[in-house]
């Protein structure tokens, strides 16, 4: 809700909406900062999306798991898990077998071609976060990633 004073609209709590400033707002600057960095991986990845990877490189690092838990390392939802898996295994990417005590589960796993393909494109993803991060200093990359895990973390 806002009041007009003259030509300055105060908010409740007395902030004026005249001193907003899409460019110095927080999810304005993190989603360029985003679209910067996922052009740099399209540039040198560009045979899998960021999800593709993200699912693949968490399966090479912790191995065969549930298709739930694999979401919930890589942060997606069930259904979006469900569609990036479903679209690595059409790849022949990744295998999927029923769950030993639990048949309703899925246990997702590398193929032998997926498990190629990743340690293959680790190496650029290496080079992708760092030409990402290469307009900081070192000490402002840790600052940086440290700020950002705890925003993450909320």
């Amino acid at each position: 809700m806002s009041a007009e004073h003259g030509r300055l609209r105060v908010l409740a709590g007395g902030r004026s909406a005249d001193a907003y400033d899409l460019s110095e707002q927080v999810g304005f600057v993190l989603r360029k900062a985003n679209q910067r960095h996922l052009a740099i991986f399209a540039s040198r990845i560009s045979d899998l999306t960021p999800p593709q990877f993200a699912a693949l490189a968490k399966l090479h690092e912790v191995g065969a798991t549930s298709q739930n838990q694999l979401g919930q390392l890589v942060a997606m939802d069930a259904a979006t898990i469900k569609g990036v898996i479903d679209r690595l295994k059409a790849r022949d990417l990744v295998v999927l077998e029923p769950h030993g005590r639990d048949r309703r589960r899925l246990v997702v796993s590398l193929s032998d071609e997926g498990r190629n393909l990743i340690e293959t494109l680790l190496p650029d993803a290496l080079e992708v976060s760092e030409e990402t991060l290469a307009p900081l200093t070192p000490r402002e990359t840790a600052t940086f990633l440290r700020l950002l895990a705890k925003l993450a973390e909320g």
